[in-house]
């Protein structure tokens, strides 16, 4: 009986119901037993029993359990069943499951990113004391670091006794792939520091770390170390370190370790190119691809790509369809990220076609799709498309990202698309999208860049933050939209609230030289010498134009001298200020010397140089030019280049030639040509050739008034004045208003304004008229008389002589007279075109007072001195 009580109670059978039984009922994550009947009713036997008949037994069926059980885990664990495996685990008692059991939970735990599941597992682990060896412990810090929580993974690393280079390696990755290369690297020197064997994969890890950082001097010393260790041969660490190289701007050593490598797999031809391209040097990129092709060595998608982003920057769309055709081929075109590469490369090879053909025959697309169309668009200039795009975009679902907007923004702002702009505005507000900083910025530089002040800023003034980038692009929105005083009320704001940069600098200058403020750019050129923005490229050309357009020409060109690497633009503001001070043979000068050092012109240098010969009368030379413009550098003239041809007739009496070269044009002629011509008819008094080219003029452009107050003048000079009163009943039937002529001197980094006509509120204003009074009867007794027919009025000779002192220019010159220290150049600027007494007076004054005077007018500047002036009758 007691035999057969201890078989019944300790069968595997029995074992194994009593166990089915209780399988799944825990409390707080711990498994009881419940009690069993049988085993209550044979407990007395069992109890007799334990040390005389059984006591191999249990260990025998235990044992065959525990094996059961880890089977069981790592069977679920295959089916990817956690919740089973999980419930296996936490019913199992201590030192029921093996080690490789633990790790395959967690594993699992890992692939299906559980951290809490994970956690409990660890947490089972350390109350089970079980031993963590490098194989769990890998298991470990790997599902820390999938689950995304490294710090706790750093933890379980840190207190193991026993790592070996696996564990290391993993722990260096990781924390390189988060973007701590700092924290990568310190483990990397503990691992020199404590004697770790290091292998490739260390050093092509920790190879990447330092080039992300830029760190080339400690990349250099653990190149020194791997070759003394012997991995210098070894393929992927030869590869890291081209990389490496590549990064750190370093192409000719990534070059000779290339060149060196016996070895070469696909990487090391593809780390050549990618590394070539994105240093610039795309045409040696693009001669690794060749000579891969030429010894046949199979490429994958990593080089098609690579080729055609070189293919993309270089422009060479040639090779780009081979490489589509090569891709085609090798059944690469159904990958998105080829199709967007390849989209590209069209598309900045200038083949928008192309590129729309790749755009409609993707089958899946991403926004990087969109926007790489989008940016086609805008690089072509045709914003439509891009908002058609837009439009298809939300038909179909897809959200614009910051890239897209901005895009398409870009796109408004190249081709002036106001209304097109405000499209996207709308689009923006619509989804919550006119907080973001990159946006703000782009409205504001469209709405600059589409001549709305007003609407770069409302955008501008509701924004919460603002960076250098928003500040910069109010000031540069201002002083291109001819806003200077705007520009220098923001730039005020601005050093309130943060401190400028070199372009800040560069945004502000021509707002200064637009008002011809001198000292206080003088002011902002002191701010770039202390704060060393004066090698900034931007900044050093518009000082030069600053000085250019102050009147301050020497000073110009001491710092045009002094620029060590010009570019076109240097040049071209050097050009244009020696034309618009009437120094043509200087600026024919400039131009050829600019030449002689390689640097080809460009359209806008052309009329530069155009408009240097017209205002010197340089009329041969000015022909020259034209013709070279047009046979050696194939570039077709524009509208501009005929004004300044036409400008160029005229000037120099021409003006018959001048309306037969305008009727042969191969481009419909402007406002502005014609206008040029209208102003040659006042020069020469050819009242028919202006009433016939007035009519042009006014057909083009109805409603711009300059043009009737010129026809106006021309038969007031004629002294026309029923003309002049139909001309001007005209104006006022349109309800156009004449702008005023104005002035302005600037003393002591104030600005004083005169008007014409309006002088009686100035405090100085009876000084002024007793020191005109004295200029112009000394005038009359050196034998000037005063050109009454620019007064413009039908009157007696007295009254015009009276109207001519009022003009603001006069006005101007003269406070400058009576407050500026002897000797001190005076500087004037108008608004309008100076008059032909003015002209004269300003040369009496020059001389009576041995002062040089510099007048800028609308056109040119005039430099008066001894009783000259530097235009020599040509403005």
């Amino acid at each position: 009986m007691a035999k057969a009580a201890a078989n019944l109670c300790f069968s595997p059978l029995t074992l194994n119901q009593n166990r089915k039984e209780n399988f799944f009922s825990s409390q707080n994550g711990c498994f009881i037993n419940k009690p069993s009947l049988k085993t209550t009713f044979f407990s007395p036997i069992f109890r007799s029993c334990i040390p005389i008949r059984i006591s191999a037994t249990p260990t025998r069926t235990i044992d065959h359990q525990v094996t059961d059980y880890n089977a069981k885990i790592l069977h679920f664990c295959q089916l990817g069943d956690l919740e089973n495996a999980m419930e296996l685990v936490c019913m199992c008692q201590k030192s029921e499951l093996e080690t490789k059991t633990y790790s395959s939970v967690l594993q699992l735990c890992a692939g299906l990113k559980s951290l809490t599941d994970g956690k409990k597992v660890h947490s089972i682990i350390k109350s089970n004391s079980v031993g963590v060896d490098e194989a769990l412990g890998l298991k470990l810090v790997s599902f820390y670091a999938t689950c995304g929580d490294l710090k706790e993974g750093r933890r379980v690393f840190d207190t193991m006794e026993k790592k070996n280079v696996y564990l290391w390696n993993f722990m260096v990755s990781e924390y390189a792939k988060i973007g701590d290369f700092k924290e990568s690297i310190c483990l990397f020197k503990i691992m020199v520091e404590k004697g770790i064997e290091v292998n490739s994969y260390t050093f092509s890890c920790v190879l990447k770390c330092f080039a992300a950082l830029g760190s080339l001097k400690e990349g250099e010393c653990v190149h020194g170390y791997l070759l003394k260790l012997g991995f210098g041969s070894c393929n992927s660490v030869v590869n890291s370190l081209i990389a490496f190289y590549f990064k750190g701007k370093r192409p000719e050593s990534a070059s000779e370790l290339f060149d060196k490598l016996c070895d070469r797999d696909v990487i090391s031809w593809n780390s050549m190119i990618s590394g070539y391209v994105s240093n610039g040097l795309t045409e040696r990129g693009l001669g690794i691809y060749k000579q891969m092709m030429y010894l046949g060595i199979d490429v994958d998608l990593a080089t098609i790509i690579s080729v055609l982003v070189g293919c993309a920057n270089s422009g060479t769309l040639s090779l780009g369809k081979a490489v589509h055709s090569l891709a085609i081929k090798s059944s690469f075109e159904r990958r998105i990220n080829f199709s967007n590469t390849l989209l590209d490369m069209y598309s900045k090879c200038g083949d928008l076609d192309g590129a729309l053909r790749v755009f409609e025959k993707m089958g899946e697309r991403n926004v990087v799709s969109w926007t790489s169309m989008i940016a086609g668009y805008t690089r072509d200039g045709w914003s439509d498309g891009a908002i058609i795009l837009l439009q298809q975009m939300e038909k179909e679902g897809v959200k614009l990202d910051v890239v897209a907007i901005t895009s398409i923004l870009h796109a408004c702002a190249r081709s002036g698309s106001l209304d097109n702009g405000k499209d996207v505005h709308d689009y923006i507000k619509a989804n919550n999208m006119a907080s973001n900083l990159f946006v703000c910025n782009a409205l504001m530089d469209m709405y600059a860049k589409c001549g709305s002040m007003e609407g770069a800023n409302s955008v501008f003034s509701t924004m919460v933050v603002k960076d250098i980038i928003s500040w910069n692009t109010m000031i540069g929105g201002y002083s291109k939209n001819c806003l200077p005083n705007e520009a220098l009320k923001t730039f005020a704001a601005m050093l309130k609230e943060l401190k400028p940069d070199g372009r800040t600098m560069a945004c502000i200058l021509p707002a200064c030289a637009s008002l011809s403020a001198l000292e206080r750019g003088k002011e902002i050129h002191g701010y770039i010498l202390r704060n060393g923005y004066s090698s900034d490229r931007h900044v050093a050309n518009a000082l030069v134009d600053l000085y250019v357009k102050c009147g301050v020409l020497g000073l110009a060109r001491l710092l045009f001298d002094m620029i060590p690497s010009k570019d076109l633009v240097s040049w071209t503001v050097m050009i244009a200020g020696y034309g618009m001070h009437g120094y043509g043979n200087e600026a024919i000068a400039t131009f050829n010397e600019m030449r002689d050092v390689g640097i080809e012109p460009d359209e806008v240098s052309f009329i530069s140089i155009l408009y240097a010969c017209s205002h010197s009368g340089l009329l041969e030379q000015g022909w020259r030019f034209f013709y070279i413009m047009k046979n050696d550098f194939n570039i077709e003239p524009k509208l501009e280049h005929y004004a300044c041809m036409v400008d160029l007739l005229s000037r120099t009496g021409n003006l018959s030639k001048a309306y037969k070269f305008i009727e042969t044009l191969p481009i419909a002629p402007d406002a502005t040509i014609w206008g040029a011509l209208l102003c040659g008819c006042r020069i020469y008094h050819d009242i028919e050739l202006a009433e016939k080219v007035a009519e042009r003029v006014f057909e083009l452009e109805p409603e711009n008034t300059g043009y009737y107050v010129l026809l106006a003048n021309i038969y007031a000079e004629a002294e026309k004045w029923e003309e002049v009163k139909r001309m001007r009943e005209k104006i006022g039937k349109k309800g156009l208003r004449k702008n005023p002529g104005c002035s302005w001197i600037e003393i002591k980094g104030k600005v004083n304004l005169f008007v014409s006509g309006n002088n009686s509120s100035h405090p100085h204003s009876k000084n002024i008229e007793s020191l005109l009074k004295k200029m112009r009867r000394k005038m009359k007794e050196e034998g000037y008389f005063p050109k009454t027919k620019y007064a413009l009025i039908n009157a007696d000779e007295m009254q015009k002589e009276m109207t001519l002192c009022g003009h603001s220019e006069k006005l101007a010159m003269a406070f400058g007279l009576l407050t500026l220290p002897p000797r001190k150049t005076i500087r004037v600027t108008k608004n309008l075109r100076v008059c032909g007494d003015c002209h004269e007076m300003a040369k009496f004054m020059s001389k009576e007072t041995r002062r040089e005077i510099v007048l800028r007018d609308s056109n040119r500047f005039h430099h008066f001195k001894d009783g000259y002036c530097s235009c020599r009758g040509f403005w």
